[in-house]
C-alpha cells in the first residue's frame, strides 16, 4: 500500500486508516520523548514494520500543503485496521501522548503539524473511483484528498454546486475516540436516507479536524454517473460581469454541476503554462450534468446570462486542464514565489461585491505581478476573511480552521460559541490529546 495516511504520535502525533487498502498509519511524539516501553507497545500492535522513527518519514508527516512550517512528530505508526487504531489510542491515552490524524497531506491550514501530537485517517478518491463505474463521488476536490480527511475538514470540491459538500453527504462515521473506544455516529452499519434519532453525532465530527476523534470510515451518499455532460467556457469584459452572470445562473435555479471563475491574470498564466489560447479576460468554466434533454434545457436557460462569447463542448479535459492546473501554472511562472491558498464563503447575494473588492485590493497592493510581498499578501488574506465575516459569511468554506484561522474563528463565532465548542472538546478529550492546538487555542495544562 502506498502511504496515504498515518497516525502520528509525538509530543506530537498522527493516525490514518485506509478503508480500501485496509492499512493505517500512526505518528507519535512526546515532549519528553517516546519511551522504549511505549514503542514496544506500538510494535506489538502494528508489528516492527508498522512503527517508524525515521527522520524523512517524520518530516513527511509533519507538514501539509499550507505555508505553515513543518512540525514533525516523534513517531509514525501504521495500523492495519480500526482495532489497531483503537489499541494505539488506548496506549496514547494511558501515557498522555497526543495524536494527530494524517490522510494524504493535502490540507491547506496547517492541520497536521505536530504542535503536540497528531493522528489522521482517510481513503482517497482515486481508490473509490476504482471500485465501480456506476457511481460518482459527490465533491471531487481536485487533489488527491482522502475521504476521511475531507470529512474531518468538512471539505468540498468543484461538484459541490450541485451535489453539496461533505457535510450534506456523510451518512455515518466510524470514529476512534481519545480513550480508544469506537463509536458509529449513526449506529453500526446504519445508512438511513433520513433520521431524527437523537443528537446529530455525524455532523459533530464532520469538520472536527481530528480534535474530537479519529475518523476511520465514512459512509457516503453516492450519485449515478450522469447520462451526459456538457461543458462551456465563457469570457467576460470584467470581473463584475462574470460574477453577476454566476449569481443570475444560480438564482435562476439551473442545476449546474460546476462553475469556476478565473480572472485575467490566472487565464494568462494557464495559457502560458499549458499552451492554451483563451482570451485573457475574466472567464467562467461551467459543466452541466443530466440527460440529453435536460442538458438542452439547462443550456437554453443559462445562455442569456452568459452572453454571446460562449464556447460549448462535451470534453471535460478542457475544464480540468485549466481549473486543475491553475495554481501550479501561477507558481511555476513565478519561480521566486510560493503559493498561499485560502478560502472564504459568503451569501450568494454578496458574491459579486467580495470578488470585485478583493480583486481591487490585489491590484492596489500590487499582488498580481512578478514581485509579491509576503507581508502584504498575508495582510490581504486576513482582510479578505474579515470582509467575508462583515458580509455575513465565514472565514473558511472548505479548507477548515487548522492553525491558520483560529483567531478568525473566534471573531466569527463569538465567545459563547467558542465556549460551547471548548466544552464539547473537554467532554470528549479531557486530556487534550486529539490533534491539540488546532481549531481552538487552549493551552495544554
Amino acid at each position: 500500500c502506498v502511504m496515504r495516511g498515518a497516525i502520528i504520535i509525538t509530543s506530537s502525533g498522527c493516525f490514518w486508516y485506509c478503508i480500501v487498502c485496509n492499512s493505517v498509519f500512526i505518528y507519535v511524539s512526546a515532549q519528553s520523548g517516546v519511551g522504549d516501553s511505549v514503542l514496544s507497545a506500538f510494535r506489538s500492535i502494528c508489528g516492527e514494520d508498522g512503527v517508524s522513527l525515521g527522520e524523512a518519514v517524520r518530516e513527511q508527516h509533519g507538514k501539509d500543503e499550507s505555508v505553515h512550517r513543518c512540525c514533525p512528530p516523534d513517531v509514525v505508526v501504521f495500523p492495519r485496521c480500526v482495532e489497531e487504531v483503537s489499541a494505539l489510542a488506548k496506549v496514547c491515552h494511558k501515557h498522555r501522548l497526543p495524536i494527530i490524524p494524517f490522510g494524504t497531506g493535502t490540507g491547506l491550514e496547517g492541520g497536521v503539524g505536530a504542535v503536540k501530537v497528531r493522528c489522521l485517517c482517510g481513503h482517497t478518491f482515486s481508490h473509490l473511483e476504482q471500485l465501480t463505474s456506476l457511481v460518482t463521488t459527490i465533491t471531487n476536490p481536485g487533489a488527491d484528498a482522502s475521504l476521511c480527511g475531507m470529512a474531518a475538514t468538512s471539505a468540498s470540491g468543484t461538484n459541490a454546486v450541485r451535489y453539496g459538500t461533505m457535510r450534506e453527504n456523510v451518512i455515518n462515521l466510524e470514529v476512534v475516540l481519545a480513550d480508544g473506544s469506537i463509536v458509529h455516529t449513526a449506529g453500526k452499519d446504519r445508512r438511513p436516507r433520513k433520521t431524527s434519532a437523537g443528537y446529530n453525532l455525524t455532523n459533530l465530527f464532520v469538520g472536527s479536524e481530528g480534535t474530537l476523534g479519529i475518523i476511520t470510515k465514512t459512509t457516503l451518499r453516492l450519485y449515478g454517473i450522469p447520462e451526459a455532460m456538457v461543458s462551456a467556457v465563457c469570457s467576460f469584459p470584467s470581473v463584475q460581469a462574470a460574477v453577476d452572470s454566476t449569481v443570475q445562473t444560480l438564482q435562476a435555479g439551473v442545476p449546474i454541476a460546476r462553475i469556476e471563475f478565473l480572472d485575467d491574470v490566472m487565464i494568462d498564466a494557464c495559457n502560458r503554462f499549458s499552451s492554451l489560447s483563451y482570451p485573457v479576460t475574466p472567464t467562467l468554466f461551467l459543466e452541466f450534468h443530466g440527460s440529453e434533454q435536460s442538458l438542452e434545457e439547462q443550456v437554453k436557460t443559462t445562455v442569456p446570462f452568459l452572453g454571446t462569447n460562449t464556447k460549448e463542448g462535451k470534453k471535460k479535459k478542457v475544464y480540468y486542464s485549466v481549473r486543475g492546473l491553475s495554481c501550479w501554472a501561477d507558481v511555476i511562472l513565478h519561480t521566486a514565489c510560493s503559493a498561499y491558498s485560502t478560502d472564504v464563503c459568503v451569501p450568494l447575494s454578496r458574491l459579486p461585491q467580495i470578488i470585485v473588492e478583493t480583486k481591487e485590493d490585489l491590484i492596489e497592493n500590487r499582488l498580481t505581478g512578478e514581485k509579491l510581498s509576503n507581508f502584504l499578501l498575508l495582510k490581504n488574506v486576513f482582510a479578505s476573511c474579515r470582509r467575508a465575516l462583515a458580509m455575513d459569511g465565514t472565514c473558511t468554506g472548505e479548507h477548515g480552521v487548522g492553525l491558520g484561522k483560529r483567531a478568525l474563528l473566534c471573531e466569527e463565532m463569538g465567545p459563547v460559541g467558542i465556549q460551547v465548542m471548548q466544552s464539547l472538546k473537554d467532554a470528549l478529550d479531557p486530556n487534550n490529546l486529539m490533534n491539540p492546538g488546532k481549531i481552538l487555542q487552549r493551552e495544554e495544562p
